[in-house]
């Protein structure tokens, strides 16, 4: 499991929420998912725990957009060595690494998917949603400068982008009370996903953080498709 992190405004956490768990999770995910046999790797992204003298959020996304890049696009490329790291060590076989994050380690676990063959499959909590009709509401203005692709919108948007990981098994949940995720944006993004290997999971009571709800068919979703099968062990 390539675990991605979360922004929550909480830049001293980074990593550790894999181990402490934070505000937005449901628990410490790193113990449930070596309890459900899976090895589990996490990497800071930039600004974050380890990596805070690297510069502020703010700073950074300034000094790439300087030179014509993204934040965004930073973290994807630190993702993107994570996932080679794990995929070359000798206990973990590298045609099963699935990506697991909520909100901004969400996206960074979707795109990493849709742009990475070799990724498994994905699992997304909180996040997924079309970036236009955002716009048009005021609510991408809640998310960080961190989360900016742009040119984006010229050709596509997240839906379009999350799309590219069908036909392999991807799992959406969301809180149909998440104002970062409003129901218009979000139903944009579910509506242009593919059937092939999607499970969707709505709470409709819920907000902006992973619950125990959605960790369990999370779980159960991976059970399903990461693991081998009776016949997979003994061939």
């Amino acid at each position: 499991m390539l675990y991605c992190h979360a922004h929550g405004g909480d830049y001293t956490l980074g990593k550790r929420e894999l181990t402490e768990g934070a505000r937005w999770t449901s628990g410490a995910p790193g113990p449930a998912f070596l309890a459900a046999g899976f090895a589990v790797y996490c990497i800071d992204m930039p600004g974050f725990g380890a990596r805070q003298a690297e510069g502020s959020e703010q700073a950074l996304a300034l000094t790439e957009g300087w030179h014509g890049r993204s934040l965004f696009a930073r973290m994807l490329a630190d993702q993107r060595g994570a996932f080679e790291h794990l995929a070359a060590h000798p206990r973990v076989d590298p045609a099963r690494i699935f990506t697991w994050g909520a909100s901004m380690g969400a996206a960074l676990g979707t795109w990493l998917a849709a742009l990475e063959p070799r990724v498994a499959g994905a699992v997304s909590l909180i996040m997924l949603a079309d970036i236009a009709p955002m716009i048009e509401t005021g609510a991408h203005e809640r998310h960080g400068p961190w989360f900016t692709a742009p040119g984006l919108l010229r050709e596509a948007d997240q839906g379009d982008v999350a799309a590219c990981i069908a036909p392999r098994p991807f799992f959406v949940a969301h809180g149909g009370a998440d104002h970062l995720t409003p129901q218009k944006a979000r139903d944009a993004a579910l509506a242009k996903l593919p059937r092939a290997g999607l499970t969707t999971f709505l709470q409709p009571e819920a907000g902006h953080g992973e619950t125990p709800e959605m960790r369990a068919a999370a779980l159960a979703f991976l059970a399903r498709h990461a693991h081998k099968t009776d016949r997979e062990r003994h061939s």
